[in-house]
């Protein structure tokens, strides 16, 4: 029996305060750009599968049961209690929150109160700079704000994160954006964003990334799948291969969020560069029931030192449940399979677990 009592959720966001109906609901259960086939549901997908098999118990329901059933007894129980069973009944002890998403989501501290255990805040570059742009009337005001708010967002958080593949894509230029070449950027951006613009620019998410790793603080780079219409052949963890040798040295760990179906690339990366680390949880959320073969895929390639868990949830407590659930079962299945096969010891394969588990994210985030 492989155990792991304490999970650090290494990623994720809040969780909504509203009450959900079924569209509402799938909505936030698969990312798609539109609605499932017609006579289908979003439940019918490895997720959902997963949330109605470890979800319902939870809310004093059979494993399996319907969505309608299950969506009737959240209602029941109101979207408070609901959240507050399922993220306490998900086993996760920490959570690091990345704030930088808009709607109506519960906060680090809400989050933890809810859940019964510790939080902490991820504080999103694109946001922050953004923010910025939008109290910033010139140039120059905007750089001496940015370089303010990140070195403030520093003292506070336990890590930066980027979405610099979401906007423009990993293939960017490694090496940090010359001061001319950055007020230019700077310029063109804020003469043509009005308020509210989003940051795509590939000089200024660059100037980001490099603002981040002179904080020292670890940098979490999302690759892989995401956000719906996203181009994933530009968000391929070794597009980054460049970029990691440059930030080799400098004292600044770099996490490969996601990586899911480039979860093979990621470990590679975290095997080759001492100072990377790849992420193991949302791909495991995707792929439900095939969880453990996904797990072992990361485990041929990354020393276990350097593999973190996390749920990548947003918006439904539920994920955070799947997410911990699935993690926890491929854990034991691979690593128990190896035990049996007498190619680990059982000592080893606890110990293995427990840094995959919360060990590594602790060290690397300096929770203790």
């Amino acid at each position: 029996m492989i155990e792991t009592p304490s999970l650090v959720d290494q990623y994720c966001h809040g969780v909504l305060r509203t009450e959900l109906g079924l569209g509402t609901f799938e909505a936030h259960l698969s990312r798609t750009e539109g609605p499932p086939a017609p006579g289908t549901t979003l439940f019918d997908t490895q997720t959902g599968f997963a949330v109605r098999r470890w979800c319902p118990p939870l809310l004093g329901l059979e494993p399996h049961c319907s969505p309608a059933r299950y969506l009737a007894r959240r209602r029941e129980l109101g979207v408070l209690e609901s959240g507050r069973r399922l993220l306490r009944g998900s086993g996760i002890t920490t959570y690091l929150v990345d704030t930088g998403l808009p709607g109506d989501l519960t906060e680090p501290r809400e989050l933890a109160s809810a859940g019964a255990a510790e939080a902490h805040e991820i504080v999103r570059l694109e946001l922050l700079a953004e923010q910025v742009a939008d109290t910033s009337g010139t140039v120059e005001s905007f750089l001496a704000n940015l370089a303010e708010s990140v070195h403030a967002a520093a003292a506070n958080a336990v890590a930066f994160t980027s979405v610099a593949g979401v906007r423009h894509g990993l293939a960017l230029a490694p090496e940090p954006p010359g001061p001319g070449e950055v007020r230019g950027a700077v310029g063109r951006w804020l003469a043509g964003r009005g308020v509210g613009g989003e940051l795509s620019d590939p000089v200024l998410l660059r100037h980001l990334l490099w603002s981040a790793v002179a904080s020292g603080l670890p940098l979490q780079l999302h690759a892989g799948l995401g956000a719906p219409g996203l181009r994933i052949d530009r968000t391929d963890p070794v597009l980054l291969t460049d970029f990691v040798r440059a930030t080799a040295g400098l004292g600044t760990d770099l996490v490969l969020l996601h990586g899911y179906p480039y979860h093979r690339h990621a470990a590679h990366l975290a095997g080759v560069f001492p100072h990377v680390y790849a992420d193991c949880g949302a791909a495991l959320v995707r792929t439900g029931a095939r969880a453990a073969t996904v797990l072992a895929e990361i485990l041929e390639l990354a020393p276990f030192g350097k593999i973190l868990f996390s749920s990548g949830a947003q918006g439904l407590p539920e994920l955070h449940v799947v997410a911990a659930r699935l993690f926890r079962e491929a854990l034991g299945r691979v690593l128990g399979t190896w035990v049996a096969e007498g190619a680990w010891s059982l000592t080893d394969a606890q110990r293995v677990a427990g840094m995959l588990a919360s060990g590594n994210a602790r060290r690397v985030y300096g929770l203790d």
